[in-house]
């Protein structure tokens, strides 16, 4: 147990030493991206679980991530984000889902996930706006195209 908590303990400090404020100067995120492509999440276990209406509503649409605002469609909207720029592997992308599927099942390897959602190199970078609709976008090795989960669905964005 105490090891447990050491670990624990330990985990919070790594996670918190790789968060930094997003100054103006490396705001890579920062401009319209178009959602291009939504496949199911791999921690979706059944098509049930997706909502193709919202699915199909939002291929096509524009996210604005700017300064001050973020525009879009439905919920997306926010004025007076707090970005913070997250990097580590890919255990912690979509808010660490492909970590926890490793802690489920040993056999899940988060590396082949992120390569199989379409992520290269192994080192990530997730951008938390901080608005209330919490969706995070997460970056690979280029930073002209993203991905965020939302309702057990990965969508694709790329820079417009």
């Amino acid at each position: 147990m105490i090891s447990f908590i050491r670990t624990a303990g330990l985990a919070v400090i790594l996670c918190a030493a790789s968060l930094s404020g997003a100054a103006a100067e490396d705001a890579f995120y920062l401009g319209q991206w178009k959602i291009t492509e939504v496949v199911k999440a791999p921690w979706a276990k059944s098509d049930a679980e997706l909502d193709p209406a919202e699915m199909k509503s939002l291929v096509g649409q524009t996210i604005t991530l700017k300064a001050d605002a973020v525009a879009g469609p439905g919920s997306f909207p926010c004025k007076g984000p707090h970005y913070e720029v997250m990097e580590g592997g890919p255990e912690m992308l979509f808010q660490g889902m492909f970590g926890q599927m490793h802690d489920e099942n040993a056999s899940v390897d988060p590396q082949k996930l992120a390569e199989q959602a379409g992520f290269t190199g192994t080192h990530f970078r997730t951008v938390i706006t901080g608005c209330e609709y919490a969706v995070d976008f997460s970056f690979g090795t280029v930073n002209d195209a993203a991905m965020f989960a939302l309702n057990n669905a990965l969508y694709t964005l790329k820079r417009e």
